[in-house]
């Protein structure tokens, strides 16, 4: 049975019960390099213990709707690295970062589209590789948009910047094997599945191009996953558009997840920010999530719409003579805002630049369950 989430100032119409209180992560100075240290355990003479740590971010929705791909164009192709280098230090600086790719890079050689059926420049890949993006979700409603060509340039194009993907796959062989990135010793899996894809049926046969949401599938793949890293990244694109609180369906699916082995789980869909919680497992494993990360760079308009972030998380891995455990802590999150002047000079900037009221409240909103919450901006 899942454990409830103990929530701190419920302010939905959702209801939860059996709370269990949750013991508030001590602070610490996050530590953007890598670091080790070999101490001696004081209840246990001689028993050496290695500590190892590595930091994530990870942001939310990247959209490309037809007048951020309009403002990105040049004479001899297209050029977002604009829109993201206002907040590049804030994404540059963890070990990884993550992002949802939700707009299908297909490429300009089959032409771009916005909604209700997206296509995006390879430049959008080009650009968030020099912002610091290490590691993207294919998974989510438009995956198939253009159809299996646009996949196929999708993950050629990926793949020739060293990103690593995760939802998506050209072959069974290929979904089955689990997405890694490995930083300062510690191994990080990443696997990322979405509700549905608008109505537009997976091609027969090609179930492996897009990972949907189901128990079975999360269940084995976690069990993979956690062979085969120290820490499993779990990306779900679910919820209701637009919803300030995660449903009560996001949160049992994502006990679900934190139950079968997933540290870190980052939601996105709702294109609004839903707060982070931490979730408790029946084997005393602690788990980090956040329900939406909202949209990072898209053309939707609306103050909740443009209000989007970067959270950053640290894992430390503790090896001893008995075995590994890994510690999901230190989280932190940068409010930030899709600017743009009449659809025009598009850009993410830190939203405190924007709007100190709107900045407040965001901050607010953000540590509903988590009042340990710290900002970086």
């Amino acid at each position: 049975m899942l454990r409830k989430l103990c929530l701190f100032a419920f302010a939905a119409s959702v209801s939860l019960t059996a709370c269990m209180p949750v013991e508030p992560v001590q602070e610490t100075v996050p530590s953007p390099e890598f670091t080790e240290r070999i101490t001696a355990s004081a209840t246990a003479p001689g028993r050496l213990t290695r500590t190892q740590q590595a930091t994530l971010s990870a942001v939310g929705d990247v959209l490309i709707h037809g007048t951020v791909y309009e403002d990105a164009k040049t004479a001899t192709g297209y050029d977002f690295y604009p829109m993201f280098q206002p907040v590049e230090s804030f994404l540059s600086q963890s070990d990884i970062t993550f992002a949802n790719s939700e707009s299908i890079i297909g490429g300009s050689e089959i032409g771009v589209s916005t909604y209700p059926s997206f296509n995006s420049p390879y430049e959008v890949g080009d650009a968030m590789k020099q912002a610091g993006i290490d590691t993207v979700s294919m998974s989510n409603n438009h995956t198939l948009d253009r159809g299996i060509r646009a996949i196929e340039n999708a993950h050629a194009h990926w793949d020739s910047l060293d990103i690593v993907t995760s939802g998506s796959a050209m072959s069974e062989q290929q979904r089955l094997e689990v997405p890694t990135i490995e930083r300062n010793g510690i191994t990080f899996s990443f696997l990322s599945y979405t509700y549905a894809t608008n109505g537009v049926p997976t091609p027969s046969g090609r179930s492996y191009l897009v990972d949907r949401i189901d128990l079975d599938l999360i269940k084995s793949d976690l069990a993979r996953a956690t062979q085969q890293s120290d820490v499993a990244v779990v990306s779900l694109h679910f919820g209701v558009e637009y919803e300030a609180m995660p449903s009560l369906e996001q949160i049992e699916l994502a006990h679900f997840a934190a139950e079968h082995g997933a540290d870190i789980i980052l939601g996105h869909h709702p294109h609004v920010l839903q707060p982070p919680a931490w979730i408790e497992s029946s084997d005393g494993r602690r788990s980090f999530v956040i329900y939406s990360l909202g949209n990072f760079l898209s053309g939707q308009q609306g103050v909740e719409r443009q209000i989007g972030g970067i959270v950053h998380v640290e894992a430390e891995l503790t090896e001893t003579a008995e075995g590994s455990t890994v510690t999901i802590g230190n989280p932190r999150f940068t409010p930030t805002f899709t600017y743009s002047a009449d659809y025009r000079d598009f850009k993410v900037v830190l939203l405190k630049d924007v709007n100190e009221e709107w900045n407040e409240n965001t901050k607010t909103h953000m540590k509903t369950w988590m009042p340990e919450l710290e900002f970086h901006e």
